[in-house]
Order: C-alpha cells, then structure tokens, then sequence
C-alpha cells in the first residue's frame, strides 16, 4: 500500500529534469501520472520508464502557455484515470537579461509559462473537483487533494538579470497562498517549493554539451550558467554543492502525501541552507 494509492497526479514539465523525478516518486508511492513535455520523445520515455516500474502513467503532449492547455490536460487525467487529485505546476524555462535589454517577448513569454499557464491548469482543476468534493461529501468520504506550484529563489529575493523570471516566481506564490484561503473549504492545500541552485539541464556549465540553446515555441533561447558562478554557489551553499532533482523532487512529494494534510499556504525553500 503506498499513500498514494487511488489518487492522480497531472505533472507539467516531467519529461525531463526536476519533472521527471517528480513524476517518479509520485509513483513509487502509488499515484497514476499524466506526464507533460513540449515534446512528445522526453514525455515517452518517462511514461516508458514508470510502466517498467509497474506504475501507471499516459503522456500529455502540450505547450503549457497555449490557452487550452489547462482544460485539456485536466480532460486527459479524466478520461485516463477517472479523476485528478494532485496538480504539481513546474513547467518552465528562463530567458535572461537585464531589464533595459529586455523585450516585451522575454517578458511575456516567461510570466504566460510560469504564471498564466499555472493560472489556467488550476482554474480547471477547479472546474472537475468541484462536483467531485459535492458527490464525496454525500457519501461520507473526505478527499484531501493537492497544489504544489514550484517557486524559485529568484521570485523569494530576486535575481539580476532575470526580472521576468523573478516576477513570475514571485507571483506564482502570490496566487498559492491566495488559492490556500479559497479552496481550503474544499479540503484542496496549496503549497510552492521555492528552489535554489539543483542540477539540471539548465542549470549545466555552459561549456558541456547539453548547454547552450533550447527551442521554444521556435525560438532559440540560450541556456546554462558560467562555470565560475556555480563554484561560487557550491562554496556559499552549507552544504557545498548543488541539489540533485531526485532531491528536488522530495521535497515536493512532501506536499502531495498526507503527511502534510494540515499544511496550505506554504512556501518551502529548497537551497541546501544557503
């Protein structure tokens, strides 16, 4: 029995990185997955991956910034699985630069992945549990369903050079605690995982190979961080390095297991204690 049993889980962005390690644990524990990528051979392969552990998962295909995307996916976690209890939003990117160089396309484009996109897969999300808590309630059952929208440092204190990632870091906890006030009366809590320095794709020296340019919605957009700023990070985090997104991903199961039935509204900072 894991503690997750009976219960679906819609991912976005676990194709790859923090996502996919997400999605994993989520079904270790028990859960059915949707798994979402941009494109459909990273979101393959993980769904692949939790079916060889004997989990259950189907992928969704999609650009979380399209305006249907929400209904969509929360349809595909209906029609796959019966129902959807567990929202996890970490879908996203970055596309740096200091704020005089920046285009309103940079703008937009980053707070529609981070901010809108999230907005709209959990008004849908609303939309399905709403009767669902109603049927629930009359037949004496309690369901205690689950947000977790990923945050950042960047939106806690800020980041040179990313004004647009910041703001809508910042403002995806602005709309979890407000969401934690509105839905706590349908037994739904909202949490954000703020995250510091983890290891991944984006985060790679610009000089390894996965570094470099990302393609979105057909635009190239430059990622990796210079070497030099992540030695400075590993010797100002205590505990000397970076986290890894298995590491990442359990502090956001933390928030969808019922351990933490009684904790909404929260922001949980993840830096290795810097």
């Amino acid at each position: 029995m894991g503690q997750l049993d009976n219960r679906v889980a819609i991912v976005t962005g676990s194709g790859r990185g923090i996502g996919r390690e997400i999605a994993l644990r989520l079904v270790r524990d028990g859960a059915k997955v949707v798994v979402n990528d941009i494109d459909e051979g990273p979101a393959a392969e993980t769904v692949a991956d939790i079916i060889k552990l004997g989990g259950k998962a189907v992928a969704y295909v999609g650009d979380v910034s399209k305006p249907d995307f929400g209904d969509k996916i929360v349809e595909k976690a209906v029609s796959s699985f019966g129902g959807c209890h567990v929202v996890v939003n970490n879908a996203g990117y970055t596309w740096d630069s200091v704020i005089q160089k920046m285009t309103d396309e940079q703008w937009y484009a980053i707070l529609d992945v981070h901010l809108t996109a999230p907005f709209r897969v959990l008004r849908s999300f609303f939309n399905h549990f709403k009767d669902q808590v109603q049927a629930e309630r009359g037949r004496g059952e309690r369901i205690v369903r689950k947000v977790v929208n990923i945050s950042s440092t960047s939106g806690v204190n800020g980041n040179a050079g990313q004004s647009n990632y910041s703001a809508g870091k910042a403002g995806i906890v602005g709309l979890t605690k407000t969401l934690a006030k509105e839905w706590g009366r349908y037994d739904v809590t909202c949490n954000a995982v703020a995250f510091g320095y983890i290891q991944t794709r984006l985060t790679k020296p610009l000089s390894e190979g996965e570094s470099g340019n990302i393609e979105v919605q057909g635009r190239q957009v430059k990622i990796g961080v210079q070497g030099g700023r992540i030695a400075a990070m590993n010797q100002m985090i205590p505990l000397g390095r970076g986290g890894l997104p298995e590491e990442a991903a359990g502090s956001v199961y933390l928030f969808c297991s019922p351990d933490s039935d009684y904790v909404s509204g929260q922001c949980l900072v993840v830096n290795g204690g810097l």
